[in-house]
């Protein structure tokens, strides 16, 4: 398959960590086409794809039927997705990863090995039952999808680490560290941005109860793969969906801050959950 886009523009609908979580999406998907609000507007799924769910096979199925069906369709690269692509041996890791163990151990994978029909714990045999299509798309992930008032990354930005050092480095994923913090760490989910980024970063990876906008931050995963419905949010309106249907405007969400907010300059230029 074709690279993901890697820079989109115009409205945006960006859904939360799917894990699995098939007949959620599809629910999802279907009040976002009845409001008529898919049109010329492009999809970023947050990452992690797998795990956790019943049904990550399903899942990559309907991801990949909406990559096909949306020009400006795109995914950036969860933990979930990273560990699942270096444990079958599809992308090179570092073996101080240990990324076959951590994912059978640590991931709630076996209802990922469940859904391709195949014993847990046999790496061998997932790795000849996922089809090449699946392969390709989870080894293929981003690390970032740039916008012009949006980056969209698993889990956050490091508050402590200079804007343009992370995005460039977001635009050429490095497997050789050990854990990305992009896509693995707890606490940039939920810390501020770095003072310089003039984007809103828009995340998933530390599940909250509701879409939960903050200066600067928009998280969307509202599920963690086990409980709550599937979320999504439409940008710029701040319009919230889920598998439920349309979440009144201001109903359990968090109000944007915008004290100390500095003023966008535009586009740069172009635990385990």
């Amino acid at each position: 398959m074709e690279s993901l886009p890697t820079v989109i523009d115009g409205p945006v609908v960006a859904i939360g960590d799917v894990h699995g979580q098939t007949e959620k999406l599809l629910r999802l998907i279907d009040h976002l086409e009845q409001a008529g609000v898919l049109e010329q507007r492009a999809i970023v799924f947050l990452g992690d794809l797998v795990d956790r769910g019943p049904d990550s096979r399903g899942t990559i199925d309907l991801v990949l039927e909406l990559l096909r069906d949306f020009p400006q369709a795109t995914s950036v690269c969860g933990n979930h997705d990273l560990a699942m692509a270096a444990a079958l041996g599809w992308i090179e890791t570092p073996p101080i990863a240990r990324w076959a163990f951590r994912w059978i151990d640590h991931y709630n994978s076996d209802a990922t090995f469940r859904s391709y029909g195949v014993q847990s714990s046999n790496l061998n045999e997932l790795d000849r039952a996922v089809p090449a299509p699946h392969r390709q798309l989870l080894s293929g992930l981003p690390w970032a999808v740039e916008h012009p008032d949006y980056l969209f990354v698993h889990a956050g930005l490091d508050p402590e680490i200079p804007w343009e050092d992370q995005l460039a480095a977001l635009r050429q994923p490095d497997f050789s560290e050990n854990r990305p913090r992009w896509l693995c760490s707890r606490k940039l989910a939920t810390t501020p941005v770095p003072e310089d980024c003039p984007l809103t970063v828009v995340s998933g990876h530390v599940p909250v109860k509701n879409v939960f906008f903050d200066e600067r931050r928009i998280r969307v995963d509202t599920t963690g793969g086990s409980q709550g419905e599937l979320s999504a949010v439409l940008l710029p309106e701040n319009r919230v969906f889920t598998s439920a249907g349309e979440q009144p405007a201001g109903q359990n969400r968090s109000p944007i801050s915008t004290s100390n907010r500095p003023a966008r300059t535009g586009s740069s230029g172009s635990g385990t959950n």
